[in-house]
């Protein structure tokens, strides 16, 4: 460009240079040498006019870029030097926390050290110690011979009166009566047997006997002597059998409790447990859904899986009826184990028709800790790991608190084969979210009032409206729960809440039979409840149970009315 433009300056100067020779020829009447050197003098000194100007020119944009190179040379200088500042810095830090964690570290190791010593000189002394037992062990002497003749005196072994044996006896310490021979009294009887009244010897001084001695001596004669059994018995006259101690009568059997309230008013706790078992040995287990949806779209993404049994009245039962009696009775780990296989036959008909969907089933602590059903359960599950994107187990907060080694290598044999946990029933927000991420959990259900804190009681280390910030951050959601009003919807909003589930967007509503075809053929689920026949299939005018609705679109309804077409 800078090229074309001296060009273009070029030729205007030769133009201009001629037209002024051109006028003074023609116009002013100059010869035509004159009107030469002047147009000549013309164009020099337009030329000359031109570099000068294009040298200024060019000088004055050397200098910006001389300035503008010379500032960023100063920034450049300006960075690195506080850059340096900076590194300074670090390594005098660095410094700092080496030197106090040294100075914090050397008291620890000498104390290291003098423990050290006081360990060894301790493991010194019980091996000289040990030394010296066993340097003492056989040195040991036999039982004394001192004491059979404590037992000796009471009689002689022949039927002379032992007079003279009576009669130098030690004062202090009068001879007890006879005693049967040890061999034969165990120690028990000597203890409850009264010592018997001395017996009269054939001589003729029977006062000079001792009084008998108090009840304690034959029970510490009979001790010992206990550990002798080579003495030869003595020769004692018969003793009277004591009296049979009266028999004590049992204590009065406890009155049955009875509950007290609930749907269960006035029955046993045995009778409960007696009818939930009943329910789930005949099958009579059903399966309601109540749909989570997203917020604000109140779209259908997941539902969760309730049990509910029909007792002898028919009533079914919700969870909280029965399942504290069905956990003291044992009973949770078949009721998971039938719950499950519904659960994924269920989700296998909805990932037919939207592989978006997810069904959240409940797991019970005891159900991973159950030697017999939880390897049954597992091979299930390992044969079904196709569909673990879409299947969620739910766990209480307080059984994933109380959990040992064995429920927590269960959750990890279910967590490697790809299924993931839900965190629910929770009664504060004092979570750690890493750690339930590195276990697998990838949602936290919290009821809508405790989420608000409605009452006011703080139940969290932080503010509960960054508590959905915080579990995002390792990739846990947010479930808000027991949601029933329009007003509470709004002021989740504001909590950055994506998920909400309760009866203000549907109850839970039984599944359809056609859903569950099949699920009665397979008896080898159960260990050992029988297999219930399949329920006979609904025809498509609508009169089985109504399908699962609420305010968006229906997955699990669009499914049974496309069964009930095609059947």
């Amino acid at each position: 460009m800078g090229r074309l433009s001296a060009v273009f300056v070029a030729i205007c100067i030769v133009l201009i240079a001629c037209s002024i020779g051109a006028v003074l020829y023609l116009r002013f009447g100059l010869s035509g040498t004159e009107s030469s050197i002047v147009a000549l003098t013309a164009l020099t000194g337009l030329a000359l006019y031109n570099a000068v100007t294009t040298r200024l020119s060019d000088r004055s944009d050397v200098s910006g870029q001389i300035g503008d190179l010379a500032r960023g040379i100063a920034d450049l200088a300006r960075q690195v030097a506080e850059l340096g500042r900076r590194v300074a810095a670090i390594e005098g830090k660095a410094q700092a926390a080496v030197d106090k964690t040294l100075a914090a570290t050397q008291p620890i190791n000498a104390e290291i050290g003098e423990v050290g010593g006081l360990i060894q000189q301790m493991a010194e002394t019980i091996a000289a110690h040990d030394s010296q037992l066993k340097g003492l062990t056989p040195a040991t002497a036999p039982p004394s011979t001192a004491e059979p003749v404590l037992a000796a005196p009471p009689v002689a072994p022949t039927p002379v009166a032992p007079t003279s044996e009576i009669v130098y006896a030690p004062p202090p310490v009068p001879p007890p009566p006879p005693v049967p021979p040890v061999a034969t009294l165990p120690v028990e009887a000597a203890v409850a047997v009264p010592p018997p009244p001395p017996p009269v010897a054939p001589s003729a001084e029977p006062p000079v006997i001792a009084p008998p001695s108090p009840p304690p001596a034959p029970a510490a004669i009979v001790e010992a002597k206990l550990p002798e059994p080579a003495v030869a018995p003595v020769v004692a006259p018969p003793i009277a059998p004591a009296p049979a101690p009266a028999p004590v009568p049992p204590p009065p059997a406890p009155a049955p409790t009875r509950i007290a309230a609930g749907r269960f008013q006035g029955m046993e706790p045995d009778a409960v447990v007696a009818q939930i078992r009943d329910a789930v040995d005949n099958n009579r287990v059903d399966l309601f859904l109540q749909p989570i949806v997203t917020l604000p779209q109140r779209k259908v993404r997941y539902y969760e899986a309730v049990a509910r049994l029909r007792v002898g009245d028919g009533e079914p039962l919700t969870a909280t009826d029965f399942l504290p009696y069905a956990e003291a009775g044992g009973l949770m780990p078949k009721i998971d184990n039938l719950m499950m296989f519904r659960c994924v036959q269920v989700v296998r008909r909805l990932l037919a028709k939207n592989r978006d969907i997810g069904l959240f089933c409940n797991l019970s602590a005891l159900t991973l800790v159950d030697s017999e059903t939880f390897p049954q359960f597992t091979e299930f599950m390992e044969a079904n790991k196709a569909i673990a994107p879409a299947l969620v187990f739910e766990i209480t907060q307080a059984a994933l608190r109380g959990m040992g080694p064995m429920e927590n290598e269960s959750l990890a044999a279910l967590a490697q084969r790809g299924y993931r946990f839900s965190l629910d029933n929770i009664t504060d927000l004092r979570i750690e979210p890493r750690d339930l991420a590195e276990r697998g959990f990838r949602f936290v259900k919290v009821a809508a009032p405790l989420l608000l804190n409605r009452s006011g009681i703080t139940l969290s280390d932080i503010h509960p409206q960054d508590f959905a910030g915080l579990l995002s951050r390792h990739g846990v959601e947010l479930v808000a729960v027991k949601i029933e009003t329009e007003a509470t919807v709004v002021d989740l909003l504001d909590y950055d809440v994506k998920f909400g589930q309760g009866f203000l967007f549907s109850p839970p509503r039984p599944v359809r039979p056609e859903v569950m075809q099949g699920i009665g053929d397979r008896g080898d689920v159960m260990s050992d409840a029988p297999a219930a026949p399949p329920p006979p299939p609904v025809a498509a005018s609508g009169s089985g149970v109504p399908p699962v609705t609420v305010r968006g679109v229906s997955s699990l309804a669009q499914l049974a009315r496309g069964a009930s077409v095609r059947g």
